[in-house]
């Protein structure tokens, strides 16, 4: 699917990557402390440090912003996922990893993963598949480690059973972020990953016996 660009009338790429990087950190703290269709534009302008006028030229309306956070959160999942992990390896201990890489990275973005929950029914009909799309290709990348862990003869998974697990891991480490009020009262967030992990591999584990 096709993403959506967002137009400026900055030509300068490195600039616009800056400015919308200042923007979408002042717009987190504003949408997670005030709501997406509570917050202004001017609102925006003035935490992202620049003035209104600014701010329109780097984006057209106030759903651009949503959809640059959303956007985001994607997009550095996916790089720091790509980056830290072989999908290719096909142990436990790679599945393992694969785990906790992503769990720390929802850690370091939750306040973004918490604001996109609560907001992603607010944007535009253009901007909404896109976004769930790149969803479900980050739920692919497990996909992809589950099938090459069941081709090495590691875990006896049907392809349906594939798919459910690559979904429950994906929630699980979302849940950090938009279950933290009670989770980080109980939880560090190693304890959290070892524990979910072990119930993830006895959950696939107990099909080989």
């Amino acid at each position: 699917m096709k993403k959506r660009e967002v137009p400026a009338s900055v030509k300068d790429e490195r600039l616009v990557k800056k400015r919308r990087n200042e923007m979408i950190k002042g717009a987190i703290a504003l949408f997670k402390q005030k709501g997406f269709h509570r917050t202004t534009t001017r609102e925006i302008a003035k935490a992202s440090g620049f003035s209104i006028g600014t701010l329109y030229e780097y984006i057209r309306q106030k759903e651009d912003v949503l959809y640059l956070v959303c956007d985001r959160i994607y997009d550095e999942v996916h790089e720091r996922m790509e980056k830290d992990i072989g999908t290719h390896h096909g142990t436990i201990e790679s599945f393992k990893l694969a785990i906790a890489r992503y769990f720390k990275v929802i850690d370091d973005l939750q306040d973004e993963v918490l604001v996109m929950y609560q907001e992603v029914k607010s944007l535009t009909k253009d901007s909404l598949p896109y976004v769930l799309n790149k969803e479900l290709q980050m739920v692919a990348m497990f996909e992809k480690i589950l099938q090459t862990c069941v081709q090495n003869g590691v875990f006896q998974l049907t392809e349906q059973e594939i798919k459910l697990f690559a979904h429950n891991i994906f929630v699980l480490g979302q849940m950090w972020a938009f279950r933290r009020w009670a989770l980080h009262k109980m939880y560090t967030l190693d304890e959290y990953i070892e524990l979910q992990t072990d119930l993830l591999l006895r959950g696939i584990l107990e099909k080989r016996s």
